[in-house]
C-alpha cells in the first residue's frame, strides 16, 4: 500500500518508526569516549564522577574523587582538553597500581625502577627550590591554562582544582580516556638546571610499543607532544634538547586517546604569573596545532 492511502493512525506509526531510527543513530554517535560537548546546550560545567565500568577502571586503586569539565561559552570546536595538574592525591604515595593494563614490567627506569610491574598511585612529586611542593605550581599553572583554553573555544576536563583530589594516575587516565580529546598532564622535572620544557615521549621498545592501548595511540601521543613544544617554541619558551624524553608512564601505558606528560621546567624553574601565562599561551598554541 502506497504512504498516500494510509490513514492518519499509519502515518503517525511510520513518523514515529523514523523518529526512532533517527533518535537510535543519534545516540549511537554519542557512546564514544567524548559525547560531553554534545550535551553542552548552555551550561558551563558538569560534574565528572567514576563510572566502574569504564575499561581499566578496575585497575585504579584510588578513585573516591571527581573531576570537573568546563564548557566554552564562545567561539566553540567541540574538542575537550584534558588538563592533569600532575601530583595532589594524599596518601597516593602510599599504595601501588600495576605499571601496565597487562601487568607487565616497565621498560624504563623512572620515579619506578625499569623492571618493576606496580607503581606509585600519585606519587608527591618534586619541591622547588623556594621550598614550594610541585602539586602547588602544577595546580596554579593549570588554573590559567583553563582559562584560556577556554577563551579558545576547548571545552576543558580538570582533574584537579584543589591541592588534593582522591583520583590516582590510573584514574586520571581513565576519566580522560572517556571524557575528553586529548590529556595533558603537568610536571615539573626534578632537576635543578631550569633547563627547559619537553614531553615524555613513548620509548621505543618494541614489546611496550606492541602492547594495547600502546600499539593503538602512541603514534597519536607524538604526535600530541611535538605539537605542544612547537606551540611552546613560538611563545618563546624554553626547551630541554630536541623537547622530548622517553619515558615507560602509567598515563601512556592506560590511555587511549591522544595523551602526554608535559613537563614545563624543573625545581629552579620560575613560576612568576608572567611566566605561567607565557607557558599556558604556548600550551594552548600546541593544542591549535594538535587538532
Amino acid at each position: 500500500m502506497k504512504i498516500r492511502n494510509r490513514g492518519k493512525r499509519e502515518y503517525l506509526t511510520a513518523a514515529l518508526a523514523i523518529l526512532a531510527v533517527i533518535c537510535l543513530l543519534a545516540g549511537s554517535l554519542g557512546t564514544g569516549p567524548t559525547p560531553a560537548y554534545v550535551r553542552a546546550a548552555g551550561k558551563k560545567t558538569k560534574t565528572v564522577k567514576w563510572n566502574t565500568k569504564w575499561k581499566y577502571a578496575d585497575k585504579s586503586a584510588i578513585h573516591s574523587g571527581k573531576a570537573k569539565l568546563y564548557y566554552a561559552q564562545k567561539k566553540r570546536k567541540d574538542k575537550v582538553v584534558c588538563i592533569n595538574a600532575g601530583h595532589g592525591t594524599k596518601g597516593g604515595a602510599g599504595v601501588k597500581t600495576l605499571c601496565h593494563p597487562d601487568g607487565s614490567a616497565k621498560v624504563t627506569s623512572g620515579s619506578t625502577a625499569k623492571g618493576a610491574k606496580k607503581a606509585t598511585a600519585v606519587a608527591y612529586g618534586t619541591t622547588m627550590e623556594d621550598g614550594t611542593p610541585e602539586y602547588k605550581v602544577t595546580l596554579k599553572l593549570a588554573l590559567v591554562l583553563k582559562d584560556k583554553l577556554l577563551a579558545a573555544g576547548y571545552d576543558v576536563l580538570m582533574i584537579r582544582e584543589k591541592d588534593d583530589v582522591q583520583l590516582d594516575n590510573i584514574a586520571r587516565t581513565v576519566m580522560a580516556n572517556n571524557n575528553a580529546d586529548c590529556h595533558i598532564a603537568l610536571h615539573y622535572d626534578s632537576t635543578k638546571k631550569d633547563k627547559g620544557a619537553f614531553y615524555m615521549s613513548v620509548p621505543k621498545v618494541d614489546s611496550y610499543r606492541k602492547m594495547e592501548p600502546v600499539a593503538s595511540n602512541w603514534k597519536s601521543h607524538e604526535k600530541l607532544g611535538k605539537a605542544l613544544i612547537k606551540g611552546l617554541k613560538e611563545k618563546k619558551v624554553k626547551i630541554f634538547s630536541n623537547g622530548a624524553m622517553a619515558m615507560d608512564l602509567t598515563q601512556t601505558s592506560y590511555s587511549t586517546i591522544p595523551s602526554v606528560d608535559l613537563e614545563v621546567g624543573d625545581r629552579a624553574s620560575d613560576y612568576s604569573e608572567k611566566t605561567l601565562k607565557r607557558l599556558a599561551d604556548g600550551i594552548v598554541a600546541g593544542v591549535e596545532e594538535f587538532f
